[in-house]
């Protein structure tokens, strides 16, 4: 049912400012319509020189009457130098079926081991990073569930005001588009990410609030 969708998210300028020795979190409820399923939380620590921790859990669980129809389990641990990632360490478990990846910088391509074997990708990559506004301006992202390098097309689509921690708020809000799915993001003026809809194959919606 959610199978295939990634957790993933003159815009160049974005500003975005965690400071030295600072924790910097995002903590989801997340919903399959307008039922509660599990939560995604991320949690980045801010090093030295312009290095960041990243760590990212979700949980979801889609029951049917007494019945549970749908388990996922995804972890993701990264370092980031600036806007590129340098290490990942991620294992899922989507029903049943588990996936590990794992990539690392070297001197000129980002090595990455993956579920469907190896590949060398560019030095400079970034995962679907929705807390980090810059990767609007991407056209390729690293999929942390699977290892799959995806071609995105990231557009604006207006402003729009949008509830977090039960309060509306102004947000810009752009859409994520690959050939297998369709994300919707919102950020605040300032570029902080503040929620997500994705629309799942069975024309479902996976919301991420905060609350």
């Amino acid at each position: 049912m959610i199978r295939y969708f990634l957790f993933f998210i003159a815009l160049a300028a974005m500003p975005w400012k965690v400071y030295p020795g600072n924790t910097d979190n995002w903590n989801f409820k997340v919903y399959l319509d307008d039922k509660p399923v599990g939560f995604h939380n991320f949690t980045i620590l801010d090093g030295d020189s312009n290095e960041k921790k990243l760590k990212s859990v979700a949980q979801f669980d889609v029951d049917v009457f007494i019945f549970n129809a749908y388990s996922y389990q995804h972890e993701s641990n990264e370092r980031w130098q600036g806007d590129c990632l340098t290490e990942i360490n991620a294992s899922t478990n989507d029903n049943g079926e588990k996936l590990s990846v794992q990539g690392k910088t070297t001197q000129s391509t980002f090595d990455l081991v993956k579920p469907k074997g190896q590949s060398g990708l560019p030095s400079c990559v970034m995962t679907f990073a929705y807390w980090n506004p810059n990767m609007l301006t991407q056209k390729r992202l690293l999929n942390p569930q699977n290892g799959e390098y995806v071609d995105v097309e990231i557009k604006p689509i207006g402003q729009e005001t949008v509830k977090v921690n039960g309060k509306s708020q102004p947000a810009s809000h752009y859409r994520l588009k690959s050939d297998k799915f369709l994300i919707d993001l919102w950020y605040s003026p300032d570029n902080r990410w503040l929620a997500l809809d994705s629309t799942l194959e069975n024309g479902r919606i996976l919301h991420y609030r905060m609350e």
